[in-house]
């Protein structure tokens, strides 16, 4: 299978987007804060007639970071709503993880001509900006500004990483992770700023959302609560609600059961 790799250029800031082949009805999965496409590329499956487009957000994966004052939900929404324009006739499908799942809902409620269905994979906002569950990347990328030499020692000091150790072990793996990431300024700015943004829509325009949408989610999460895809399931007119295997019970299980959510939903789309 042809890998395709698309290129954007927007404010004057190069964007990259992998695709998994050149072949289907393409469908945009976004990935989550400080991922890349190797995070869709492992959920998303491969024995369905569309094509995973993936854009790699400002400062993630191979695109640059562009003004770190302009990183936020609302700048990688209008990205992507770019992308879609440049790419592709007509609406698509689009989703993502966590704050993916924040941009595809942005750009559902605001650009609702570009969207045909709606994947909403482990959410971390419903409408609020800067929820209670995101507080732990705000902390981070604190003490990744602050100073970087001890942070990784401060954080795990702290209550933030005793609790997570007990109630969601992946949670906590995923932000010892963002210790490494580099640049160091590039990762605080993303980690704080999307901590205390939202995907700027109301209940009134979840109710409004007129698209085939599903929600998955799983429990052991704190940062993407289970709660919140059933509370988004129960306000989107007839959303699904799939929920998943813990990645931190068992791995191979979550991807099996994330990748056959996305395909029995892609599969009712025709």
């Amino acid at each position: 299978m042809t890998k395709a790799y698309w290129e954007l250029q927007r404010d004057g800031t190069t964007f990259w987007a992998d695709a998994a082949s050149e072949v289907g009805s393409p469908a945009f999965f976004q990935h989550g804060l400080c991922g890349d496409s190797r995070q869709t590329t492992e959920v998303f499956p491969t024995d369905v007639p569309f094509r995973r487009v993936t854009m790699e957000c400002r400062g993630h994966g191979r695109s640059e970071p562009g003004p770190l004052d302009r990183l936020g939900i609302a700048t990688f929404t209008d990205d992507l709503a770019a992308l879609i324009e440049r790419t592709c006739a007509g609406p698509v499908v689009v989703g993502g993880i966590s704050m993916g799942a924040a941009i595809a809902l942005r750009l559902a409620v605001h650009r609702p001509e570009l969207v045909r269905g709606l994947i909403l994979a482990r959410p971390a906002w419903i409408t609020a900006y800067a929820p209670p569950n995101m507080r732990p990347n705000a902390e981070v990328g604190a003490l990744l500004a602050s100073d970087v030499n001890n942070a990784r020692e401060r954080f795990l000091a702290g209550p933030t990483a005793a609790d997570l150790r007990e109630r969601a072990p992946d949670n906590l793996a995923s932000l010892l992770g963002f210790f490494d990431r580099q640049p160091y300024e590039v990762t605080a700015a993303l980690l704080t700023s999307i901590a205390a943004d939202g995907p700027g829509i109301d209940v009134a325009d979840l109710k409004r959302i007129s698209v085939p949408s599903v929600v998955i989610g799983h429990e052991l999460d704190a940062i993407h609560p289970l709660t919140y895809a059933e509370t988004l399931a129960g306000l989107i007119p007839g959303a699904q609600l799939r929920i998943i295997t813990p990645k931190a019970v068992d791995k191979a299980r979550y991807l099996a059961d994330f990748q056959a959510a996305v395909r029995e939903f892609l599969g009712g789309l025709g």
